[in-house]
């Protein structure tokens, strides 16, 4: 009897095995078509529209304002690159010095309070701590007021200059770098901070030398998304930053435009070169925004 059920059993677990391998095939063609398809819609969201950009930032005038996407005639994108830098006696190099400016110190006074505020908030939980974190929410939530903003800088003496822009984009900016750096936090363990203190390592010390290092994927995310922002932002340089002196590169865009006419080649020209430096910025960062923006999530 048991050598009559041994073969049926062989058949069995083979079945079970070619059910399996079948199984594991479908999943595996599954994920591919899913990745096929993921792969199709970003370069449909992102290749179309960049490749509508360079193809008539590289037209003349006359055929550029058709706003199609076809091949130019004549490949001219040196000339219009040539032609944007000499716009408005070289517009865009004062303003690349300005945006610059603005979006590195910000990004530095960003990580550098809001790495303090998030070690603070995580570690030291006091009866004002959830007061603290309604008012960071709070700062997310509620859009900043123009008029007050432009009062109470011309009150200070900072209205139509940089570390007065400087200022509102760290106050903009402040709460949701907060928000990350705490939730970090979560996975430096605590153990860490009090064998520094038994070691005889002072406070600033252990922040600076140990904490701080240790925020690097964090600090990443905060680099991209908070440069982007910066970079990118047009209102409130428009608002607080103005002057012909003070432009900002998103503001250069009006060089190019005018109420009866827009010379859309030098447009297209002038945000082809505006958006290099972030494309160049994600690069280099974009291993790392995830691990940051994930990190302490299930803590």
């Amino acid at each position: 009897m048991a050598k009559m059920m041994a073969p049926s059993s062989m058949l069995e677990r083979k079945s079970n095995a070619h059910r399996t391998a079948k199984q594991k095939k479908s999943r595996t063609a599954g994920r591919l078509i899913a990745e096929v398809f993921a792969v199709a819609v970003t370069i449909l969201l992102f290749g179309i529209p960049l490749y509508f950009v360079f193809v008539n930032a590289a037209k003349d005038t006359q055929e550029s304002s058709l706003l199609n996407m076809s091949w130019p005639s004549t490949f001219q994108l040196m000339e219009n690159i040539q032609l944007v830098f000499a716009a408005e006696n070289g517009m865009i190099l004062r303003a690349f010095f300005n945006s610059a400016m603005i979006t590195i110190v910000s990004i530095v006074l960003l990580i550098l309070f809001g790495a303090m505020a998030g070690y603070v908030l995580h570690r030291k939980r006091t009866k004002s701590t959830p007061f603290i974190n309604f008012l960071i929410l709070v700062g997310l939530i509620i859009p900043p007021a123009v008029v007050p903003t432009i009062w109470v800088l011309e009150s200070i003496g900072l209205f139509k200059t940089m570390p007065g822009i400087i200022l509102v984009e760290v106050a903009l900016h402040l709460p949701f770098t907060v928000m990350l750096y705490r939730a970090f936090m979560a996975t430096i363990p605590k153990q860490l901070d009090e064998a520094a203190v038994i070691d005889g390592c002072g406070k600033l010390r252990l922040f600076f030398s140990i904490i701080l290092p240790l925020l690097k994927p964090v600090s990443a995310t905060v680099i991209v998304l908070t440069a982007v922002g910066v970079y990118n932002d047009f209102v409130n340089p428009l608002y607080f930053f103005p002057g012909a002196e003070n432009a900002t590169l998103q503001l250069t865009l009006y060089n190019f435009m005018s109420l009866y006419s827009t010379q859309w080649n030098l447009l297209f020209t002038n945000i082809l070169l505006i958006s290099l430096p972030p494309l160049v910025l994600f690069i280099f960062f974009n291993k790392r925004i995830v691990a940051g923006m994930t990190a302490g999530s299930i803590k």
